[in-house]
């Protein structure tokens, strides 16, 4: 009977449960991928203690005693004595500490000190305040406030959402290739998070299914915007992103061709995949690429040969189509094309030897300028991008609509609707 017996969340009609380990979900314990670009604000504070007699009076002493309170400079006269400033000033300054470095050392004092004073209603207010720096454009302090509030409550649904929603603004206005690729993938983390906390929060949904587009996950885009019509209730985005899945369509089932290719389904990946060597996606180079592999996989090395050649007049540095054709002229007999293309392939990773050993060179020479210049902050300098993401053209027509013309105005207007609902409270 227990068994059989249907938990709370099932009966509501909620499938994606999901609990993860807490190394995964809580900001101060998983991974910082992007808590570099805000540790330069530390140098902004100093730090000191609480007197014994202010601890024992306000009874945080078992929490407080040998714990570093940081403190602006400009705070240190009205400090001293112990108890000077108002608690909620010493609450913003732990919230730019713990936001910039989740990681610090005493930042479960700082939330366990912060729970005791204020409750739940301290984190609402840093969400809060992030949205106010928001709106003012100032998106570093916004994200460190929506980060402290996640060190103090990491499921805390405004929280999460605002912290993804605020790291894909900021890695849309960036043209450094490093740092959008850490914003970008802190984005997704935290959409993905959000919507198995949370699963009939649509918003979530509706921004996972967009990050995953951007990264050519048609299938997994089409299952986000699935679960986000089951629970909107706007009209209108419900009508935006349906019109959004009838553009995926053909990509999905490409996606599904590349996968059975993978799989090695070659036969049931070229059924999917060849039609469309006829259609708008032939200048997909991978289109041709899996289709070349299967070939070669089933014996047909003459239509592989082509495809593969299709390949690099798409893309001419493609090491793994080149590869490709090694082995099927080696299996040939034919050492004069064989030995033309191993030399290509010489002549391409030696040149990617030769970039990645100048930008390492460049990099350590920036460093070496910032150390000499360590009174002046500078955001971390661009390194080469770890590897290239194939975005085809036809996806990217809809991506620029989304991010140079924004989210549709109702969307806009829910969003703003559900994340200042906090303020009201």
């Amino acid at each position: 009977m227990l068994e059989n017996k249907k938990s709370l969340a099932q009966s509501m009609g909620i499938t994606r449960t999901v609990v993860r380990a807490m190394e995964e979900v809580d900001l101060k314990e998983r991974e910082d991928r992007i808590g570099k670009y805000f540790k330069k604000y530390l140098s902004k504070f100093v730090f000191d203690e609480f007197s014994e007699e202010y601890m024992v009076k306000a009874g945080i002493a078992d929490i407080m005693r040998g714990v570093p309170i940081p403190l602006r400079k400009q705070d240190l006269k009205a400090f001293a004595g112990g108890a000077g400033l108002p608690a909620v000033h010493i609450a913003e300054n732990m919230a730019w500490v713990m936001g910039c470095d989740p990681h610090f050392q005493y930042t479960e004092k700082y939330v366990e000190f912060l729970k005791k004073l204020f409750n739940h209603k301290i984190y609402e207010g840093m969400v809060k305040e992030g949205r106010d720096s928001a709106e003012e454009g100032d998106l570093d302090a916004a994200c460190i406030h929506f980060r402290a509030s996640l060190c103090m409550q990491p499921d805390y649904l405004h929280g999460m959402y605002s912290y993804a929603r605020a790291c894909r603004a900021m890695y849309l206005q960036s043209s450094n290739p490093e740092y959008v690729g850490r914003f970008k993938a802190e984005a997704m983390d935290y959409f993905e998070l959000l919507t198995e906390a949370h699963p009939r929060f649509a918003q979530g949904f509706y921004y996972l299914g967009y990050a995953y587009l951007n990264i050519g996950l048609y299938v997994k885009a089409d299952l986000a915007w699935r679960e986000f019509i089951k629970f909107t209730r706007n009209g209108k985005d419900r009508k935006e992103i349906k019109h959004r899945m009838q553009q995926i369509a053909d990509p999905i089932q490409i996606e599904h061709g590349y996968n059975a290719v993978l799989s090695g389904r070659y036969q049931e990946g070229l059924q999917i995949l060849e039609p469309y060597l006829e259609t708008q996606f032939k200048t997909w180079w991978p289109l041709s690429y899996y289709v070349g592999v299967s070939y070669a996989k089933m014996g047909k090395n003459k239509d592989a040969v082509s495809s593969l050649l299709r390949v690099l007049s798409l893309n001419g540095s493609h090491l793994e189509t080149m590869e490709e054709l090694v082995a099927i002229f080696g299996a040939q007999g034919d050492k004069e094309n064989e030995q033309k293309y191993k030399k290509k392939i010489k002549i391409i990773r030696e040149n990617m030897r030769i970039d990645e050993e100048e930008a390492e060179k460049q990099r350590i020479k920036k460093q070496n300028q910032k150390k000499q210049n360590a009174s002046v902050s500078a955001t971390p300098e661009p390194e080469e991008p770890e590897h290239e993401t194939f975005r085809p053209e036809v996806i990217e027509e809809i991506e620029e609509s989304k991010t140079s013309k924004g989210e549709s105005a109702s969307n806009e207007k829910e969003s703003r609707k559900t994340l200042k609902r906090l303020s009201k409270n």
